[in-house]
């Protein structure tokens, strides 16, 4: 008897693997503050170099002379050489900034002055794009940290970052340069301290005091003519009617008539 042998069963195949998908990284802070299109920061771009980094952007020109002619660029340079951390925060008013001050406005600064103003503008650390929501007011800047006299004030809502001195407000236009030791922003307006514009005044004496003071000094002034007036006169045996009280007046009129009346 014949039997038929049935073809083979071919082989499973086996099953294939689900290839392994990586689990998205977390997204970055979103930054409150956008990159602007000049915005230098290139592999050429040297973080210690700000005079560099200003030129390159093409419209800092003053600031950048009062960086140079108050030294304080030669600091920041040495600054961000030597420290390890920390770092440093610069907001930059652009030459239309300055151009909008009143006419004569910087020439009318002193030495002192124009150093404070420029170290207004400096925050003594890094702050990146997307921590500004994260300051304390008022900020600390270089000038200091008087909230009366010094006040810098950073509000950060959605993506406007505004900052408030008490004399101007001004708004956050973009980033000019930023890695994790220095940042550079691009402000709209010139950050004028409130210092500039408060000035001390010596308390007035009230108005009463003031009103009484002449008198009192005159008749202090009459006492003394008078007393001086009287000394003279004991001295050379004279009497004055202004030293002699009333009742003796009467009493040596009485005399001289009775005297008249014996010698007539």
């Amino acid at each position: 008897m014949a039997i038929s042998l049935a073809p083979a069963a071919a082989p499973k195949a086996p099953a294939a693997k689900t290839p392994h998908t990586p689990k998205a990284a977390a997204p970055s802070p979103k930054p409150l503050v956008p990159t602007l299109p000049q915005s230098p920061d290139s592999p050429d771009s040297v973080p210690d170099d700000i005079t560099r980094i200003l030129k390159k952007a093409k419209i800092f020109s003053t600031l950048i002379r009062l960086l140079k002619t108050t030294e304080i660029m030669n600091n920041i340079n040495s600054q961000l050489i030597t420290a390890k951390n920390g770092g440093i925060t610069i907001l930059a008013p652009d030459d239309s900034a300055f151009s909008n001050l009143k006419a004569g406005f910087l020439n009318s600064l002193n030495a002192g002055q124009k150093i404070e103003l420029v170290q207004f503008h400096i925050l003594p650390e890094f702050v990146s794009t997307s921590n500004f929501d994260s300051l304390n007011n008022p900020v600390q800047t270089v000038a200091g940290k008087d909230p009366v006299r010094l006040p810098l004030n950073v509000n950060a809502l959605g993506n406007s970052v505004n900052i408030s001195t008490g004399v101007v407000d001004a708004t956050i236009l973009g980033v000019v340069y930023s890695d994790n030791k220095l940042g550079i922003y691009h402000v709209d307006k010139v950050l004028l301290p409130l210092d500039f514009f408060v000035t001390d005044k010596a308390p007035a004496l009230a108005p009463s005091s003031l009103a009484k003071a002449p008198k009192a000094a005159k008749e202090n002034s009459s006492d003394d003519d008078q007393e001086e007036t009287n000394q003279d006169h004991n001295k050379s045996g004279a009497l004055s009617l202004g030293s002699i009280s009333g009742t003796k007046l009467i009493s040596v009129g009485i005399a001289l008539v009775t005297m008249a009346t014996m010698w007539s």
